[in-house]
Protein backbone atom coordinates (compact mmCIF):
# COMPACT_ATOMS: atom_id res chain seq x y z
CA UNK A 1 0.00 0.00 0.00
CA UNK A 2 1.43 3.06 -1.05
CA UNK A 3 1.36 6.36 1.35
CA UNK A 4 1.99 9.91 1.39
CA UNK A 5 2.56 11.74 4.83
CA UNK A 6 1.73 15.28 5.26
CA UNK A 7 2.95 17.14 8.73
CA UNK A 8 5.38 19.09 9.96
CA UNK A 9 5.67 18.38 14.19
CA UNK A 10 6.83 15.96 16.18
CA UNK A 11 4.11 13.14 15.69
CA UNK A 12 4.34 13.86 12.50
CA UNK A 13 7.95 12.57 12.19
CA UNK A 14 7.51 9.83 14.89
CA UNK A 15 5.16 8.56 12.54
CA UNK A 16 6.85 8.65 9.64
CA UNK A 17 9.92 6.77 11.68
CA UNK A 18 7.17 4.24 12.20
CA UNK A 19 5.44 4.02 8.70
CA UNK A 20 8.98 2.89 7.56
CA UNK A 21 9.41 0.03 9.75
CA UNK A 22 5.56 -1.68 8.70
CA UNK A 23 5.75 -4.45 6.71
CA UNK A 24 4.09 -3.89 2.50
CA UNK A 25 3.78 -0.64 3.52
CA UNK A 26 5.67 2.20 0.68
CA UNK A 27 5.79 5.66 1.55
CA UNK A 28 5.95 7.40 -1.85
CA UNK A 29 5.89 11.13 -0.86
CA UNK A 30 6.41 13.73 1.77
CA UNK A 31 4.73 16.75 2.29
CA UNK A 32 6.41 19.16 5.32
CA UNK A 33 7.56 22.33 5.43
CA UNK A 34 10.92 24.02 6.36
CA UNK A 35 9.40 26.69 9.28
CA UNK A 36 6.21 27.30 10.78
CA UNK A 37 4.64 30.30 12.55
CA UNK A 38 1.80 27.92 13.97
CA UNK A 39 3.60 24.83 15.79
CA UNK A 40 5.31 25.06 18.92
CA UNK A 41 6.11 21.57 18.53
CA UNK A 42 7.27 22.01 14.77
CA UNK A 43 9.49 19.96 13.16
CA UNK A 44 10.00 19.06 9.58
CA UNK A 45 10.03 16.05 7.62
CA UNK A 46 12.65 16.91 5.14
CA UNK A 47 16.02 15.78 6.40
CA UNK A 48 14.73 11.99 7.26
CA UNK A 49 12.92 12.31 3.63
CA UNK A 50 15.83 13.26 2.34
CA UNK A 51 17.86 10.36 4.26
CA UNK A 52 15.21 7.73 3.07
CA UNK A 53 15.29 8.94 -0.88
CA UNK A 54 11.51 9.69 -0.50
CA UNK A 55 10.13 12.07 -2.84
CA UNK A 56 9.23 15.29 -1.19
CA UNK A 57 7.41 18.91 -1.42
CA UNK A 58 8.18 21.72 0.41
CA UNK A 59 4.56 23.43 1.24
CA UNK A 60 5.04 27.30 1.18
CA UNK A 61 1.76 28.39 2.55
CA UNK A 62 -1.31 27.14 1.94
CA UNK A 63 -0.42 26.07 -1.56
CA UNK A 64 -2.57 23.50 -1.94
CA UNK A 65 -2.89 23.99 -6.17
CA UNK A 66 0.90 22.82 -6.25
CA UNK A 67 0.60 19.94 -3.80
CA UNK A 68 -2.47 18.40 -5.52
CA UNK A 69 -0.26 18.53 -8.74
CA UNK A 70 2.34 16.59 -7.05
CA UNK A 71 0.03 14.36 -5.68
CA UNK A 72 -1.35 13.55 -8.64
CA UNK A 73 2.26 11.87 -10.13
CA UNK A 74 2.72 9.59 -6.69
CA UNK A 75 -1.09 8.31 -6.82
CA UNK A 76 -1.26 7.40 -3.43
CA UNK A 77 -3.89 4.79 -1.81
CA UNK A 78 -4.13 6.30 1.03
CA UNK A 79 -2.86 10.24 2.50
CA UNK A 80 -1.60 10.56 6.32
CA UNK A 81 -2.07 13.92 7.64
CA UNK A 82 -1.00 14.18 11.09
CA UNK A 83 0.15 17.65 12.36
CA UNK A 84 -0.96 19.64 9.64
CA UNK A 85 -2.68 23.65 9.93
CA UNK A 86 -4.74 24.18 7.35
CA UNK A 87 -7.91 22.19 6.33
CA UNK A 88 -7.32 20.37 2.93
CA UNK A 89 -9.72 20.98 -0.03
CA UNK A 90 -11.61 18.51 -2.05
CA UNK A 91 -9.65 17.85 -4.97
CA UNK A 92 -6.81 16.59 -2.67
CA UNK A 93 -9.32 15.07 -0.56
CA UNK A 94 -10.68 12.75 -3.44
CA UNK A 95 -8.05 12.01 -4.59
CA UNK A 96 -6.36 8.62 -2.75
CA UNK A 97 -8.75 5.48 -3.32
CA UNK A 98 -8.97 5.54 0.38
CA UNK A 99 -9.22 8.73 1.33
CA UNK A 100 -7.09 11.33 3.81
CA UNK A 101 -6.86 10.07 7.15
CA UNK A 102 -6.55 13.31 9.82
CA UNK A 103 -5.59 13.00 13.64
CA UNK A 104 -6.97 14.92 16.52
CA UNK A 105 -6.01 14.05 20.00
CA UNK A 106 -9.41 14.45 21.65
CA UNK A 107 -12.60 12.38 21.99
CA UNK A 108 -14.55 13.39 19.12
CA UNK A 109 -17.35 13.93 18.15
CA UNK A 110 -16.41 16.37 21.23
CA UNK A 111 -13.72 18.94 21.43
CA UNK A 112 -12.89 19.38 17.86
CA UNK A 113 -11.31 22.19 16.99
CA UNK A 114 -7.79 24.06 18.06
CA UNK A 115 -5.29 23.43 20.61
CA UNK A 116 -7.01 20.08 22.35
CA UNK A 117 -3.93 19.06 23.91
CA UNK A 118 -3.59 22.50 25.81
CA UNK A 119 -7.61 23.17 26.02
CA UNK A 120 -7.51 19.48 27.63
CA UNK A 121 -5.19 20.01 30.42
CA UNK A 122 -6.37 23.78 31.06
CA UNK A 123 -9.90 23.01 31.69
CA UNK A 124 -8.88 20.47 33.88
CA UNK A 125 -10.30 17.47 31.90
CA UNK A 126 -9.71 13.93 33.50
CA UNK A 127 -9.71 11.66 30.21
CA UNK A 128 -8.94 12.73 26.47
CA UNK A 129 -8.59 10.18 23.24
CA UNK A 130 -6.41 9.66 20.41
CA UNK A 131 -8.53 9.80 17.86
CA UNK A 132 -7.84 9.23 13.52
CA UNK A 133 -10.61 9.98 11.13
CA UNK A 134 -11.14 10.14 7.63
CA UNK A 135 -10.82 14.24 6.67
CA UNK A 136 -13.60 16.07 4.64
CA UNK A 137 -13.36 19.75 4.02
CA UNK A 138 -14.97 20.60 7.58
CA UNK A 139 -12.48 20.34 10.65
CA UNK A 140 -12.31 17.31 12.87
CA UNK A 141 -16.47 16.15 11.61
CA UNK A 142 -15.00 13.16 9.24
CA UNK A 143 -16.05 9.51 10.06
CA UNK A 144 -13.85 8.19 12.67
CA UNK A 145 -11.04 5.10 11.66
CA UNK A 146 -9.89 4.71 14.82
CA UNK A 147 -10.54 5.99 18.62
CA UNK A 148 -8.44 5.48 21.77
CA UNK A 149 -9.28 6.77 25.82
CA UNK A 150 -6.34 7.76 28.03
CA UNK A 151 -6.36 9.35 31.24
CA UNK A 152 -5.45 12.74 32.45
CA UNK A 153 -3.45 12.15 35.30
CA UNK A 154 -2.71 15.46 37.78
CA UNK A 155 0.69 15.15 37.53
CA UNK A 156 0.39 15.39 33.48
CA UNK A 157 1.49 18.26 31.63
CA UNK A 158 1.71 19.26 28.22
CA UNK A 159 5.04 17.27 27.43
CA UNK A 160 3.82 14.05 29.40
CA UNK A 161 0.23 13.84 27.86
CA UNK A 162 1.75 14.77 24.25
CA UNK A 163 4.05 11.78 24.61
CA UNK A 164 1.46 9.58 26.44
CA UNK A 165 -1.40 10.42 23.28
CA UNK A 166 1.68 9.78 20.72
CA UNK A 167 2.52 6.29 22.39
CA UNK A 168 -1.27 5.11 21.93
CA UNK A 169 -1.26 6.91 18.38
CA UNK A 170 1.52 4.68 17.13
CA UNK A 171 -0.37 1.64 18.03
CA UNK A 172 -3.38 2.84 16.56
CA UNK A 173 -1.59 3.41 13.31
CA UNK A 174 0.00 -0.20 13.24
CA UNK A 175 -3.24 -1.56 13.41
CA UNK A 176 -5.88 0.66 10.97
CA UNK A 177 -2.58 0.76 8.28
CA UNK A 178 -3.11 -3.08 8.28
CA UNK A 179 -7.17 -2.99 8.13
CA UNK A 180 -6.55 -0.11 5.26
CA UNK A 181 -3.89 -2.29 2.99
CA UNK A 182 -6.50 -5.38 3.54
CA UNK A 183 -8.92 -3.21 2.16
CA UNK A 184 -11.12 -3.98 6.06
CA UNK A 185 -11.40 -0.91 8.38
CA UNK A 186 -14.59 0.58 10.51
CA UNK A 187 -15.90 3.80 9.63
CA UNK A 188 -17.86 5.20 12.19
CA UNK A 189 -19.71 8.44 11.34
CA UNK A 190 -19.91 10.86 14.27
CA UNK A 191 -22.70 12.43 16.00
CA UNK A 192 -22.86 15.95 15.00
CA UNK A 193 -25.50 16.81 17.71
CA UNK A 194 -22.69 15.95 20.57
CA UNK A 195 -19.98 18.20 19.10
CA UNK A 196 -18.33 21.62 20.40
CA UNK A 197 -15.18 23.68 19.09
CA UNK A 198 -12.30 24.70 21.02
CA UNK A 199 -11.72 28.32 19.36
CA UNK A 200 -8.12 29.33 18.90
CA UNK A 201 -5.78 30.65 21.52
CA UNK A 202 -4.30 33.94 22.17
CA UNK A 203 -1.50 35.24 24.45
CA UNK A 204 -3.70 36.85 26.69
CA UNK A 205 -5.41 33.29 27.57
CA UNK A 206 -2.13 32.29 29.02
CA UNK A 207 -1.44 35.03 31.51
CA UNK A 208 -2.48 34.04 34.76
CA UNK A 209 -4.73 36.34 36.67
CA UNK A 210 -4.18 35.59 40.13
CA UNK A 211 -7.28 36.21 41.42
CA UNK A 212 -8.74 32.69 40.02
CA UNK A 213 -8.71 29.63 42.18
CA UNK A 214 -4.88 27.30 42.72
CA UNK A 215 -6.51 24.83 40.93
CA UNK A 216 -7.15 26.69 37.72
CA UNK A 217 -3.63 28.43 37.70
CA UNK A 218 -2.13 25.69 37.83
CA UNK A 219 -4.09 23.48 35.50
CA UNK A 220 -3.06 26.91 33.27
CA UNK A 221 0.65 26.60 34.06
CA UNK A 222 0.92 22.77 33.12
CA UNK A 223 -1.36 22.91 29.78
CA UNK A 224 1.09 25.70 28.55
CA UNK A 225 4.55 24.52 29.54
CA UNK A 226 7.15 23.10 27.07
CA UNK A 227 7.18 22.30 24.21
CA UNK A 228 4.55 24.92 24.07
CA UNK A 229 4.94 28.73 24.63
CA UNK A 230 4.66 28.44 28.40
CA UNK A 231 2.24 30.95 30.55
CA UNK A 232 3.23 34.07 31.85
CA UNK A 233 2.49 36.63 34.64
CA UNK A 234 3.85 40.68 34.91
CA UNK A 235 6.25 41.32 37.38
CA UNK A 236 6.64 45.37 37.47
CA UNK A 237 6.97 45.83 33.47
CA UNK A 238 8.48 42.14 32.48
CA UNK A 239 6.41 39.32 31.48
CA UNK A 240 7.79 36.65 33.18
CA UNK A 241 7.68 32.64 31.74
CA UNK A 242 5.88 30.61 34.59
CA UNK A 243 6.98 26.50 33.34
CA UNK A 244 5.60 24.89 36.75
CA UNK A 245 3.58 25.31 39.83
CA UNK A 246 2.34 23.08 42.93
CA UNK A 247 -0.91 23.95 44.84
CA UNK A 248 -0.01 24.56 48.03
CA UNK A 249 -1.93 22.95 51.26
CA UNK A 250 -4.53 25.24 52.75
CA UNK A 251 -3.72 23.35 55.95
CA UNK A 252 0.32 24.77 56.28
CA UNK A 253 -1.26 28.43 56.26
CA UNK A 254 -3.80 31.13 56.93
CA UNK A 255 -4.39 33.14 53.46
CA UNK A 256 -7.64 34.26 54.44
CA UNK A 257 -6.35 37.73 55.08
CA UNK A 258 -3.80 38.26 51.75
CA UNK A 259 -5.10 39.43 48.64
CA UNK A 260 -4.61 37.72 44.93
CA UNK A 261 -0.88 38.17 43.30
CA UNK A 262 0.94 38.92 46.64
CA UNK A 263 4.29 37.39 47.10
CA UNK A 264 3.93 35.42 50.51
CA UNK A 265 7.40 33.69 50.60
CA UNK A 266 10.50 33.20 48.27
CA UNK A 267 12.65 30.06 49.53
CA UNK A 268 15.26 29.50 47.49
CA UNK A 269 14.18 29.68 43.86
CA UNK A 270 10.43 28.80 44.73
CA UNK A 271 7.91 31.60 44.97
CA UNK A 272 4.77 30.81 47.15
CA UNK A 273 1.82 33.34 45.59
CA UNK A 274 -1.78 34.05 46.65
CA UNK A 275 -4.40 32.82 44.28
CA UNK A 276 -8.44 33.25 44.75
CA UNK A 277 -8.42 30.45 47.11
CA UNK A 278 -5.44 29.68 48.45
CA UNK A 279 -2.16 30.19 47.23
CA UNK A 280 0.49 28.16 44.65
CA UNK A 281 4.02 27.72 44.62
CA UNK A 282 6.52 28.70 41.84
CA UNK A 283 9.21 25.83 40.96
CA UNK A 284 10.30 26.08 37.23
CA UNK A 285 10.67 30.36 36.29
CA UNK A 286 12.37 32.77 34.43
CA UNK A 287 12.10 35.39 37.10
CA UNK A 288 15.68 37.27 36.41
CA UNK A 289 15.27 39.50 39.88
CA UNK A 290 13.39 37.74 42.35
CA UNK A 291 10.26 39.52 43.92
CA UNK A 292 10.04 40.13 47.47
CA UNK A 293 7.91 38.77 50.41
CA UNK A 294 5.13 41.36 50.61
CA UNK A 295 5.60 42.69 46.78
CA UNK A 296 2.77 42.12 44.09
CA UNK A 297 2.64 40.06 40.61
Amino acid sequence: MNIVLIGCVEFSYTSFKHLLTLKDINVVGIITCRKSVFNADFRSLEPLAIEKKIPYFIANGNNQDEIATWLSELKPDVIYCFGWSYLLKEKILKMPRLGVIGYHPAALPKNRGRHPIIWALALGLKETASTFFFMDEEADSGDILSQKTLPIDEGDDALTLYSKLSAVAIEQISEFTLHLKNNDFPRITQDHSKANYWRKRAKIDGQIDWRICSRGIYNLVRALTRPYVGAHCIFGSEEIKIWKTEVVDPQTKDFDNQEPGKVLQVDGLNIVVKSGDGALRIIDHEFKTFPKEGSYL
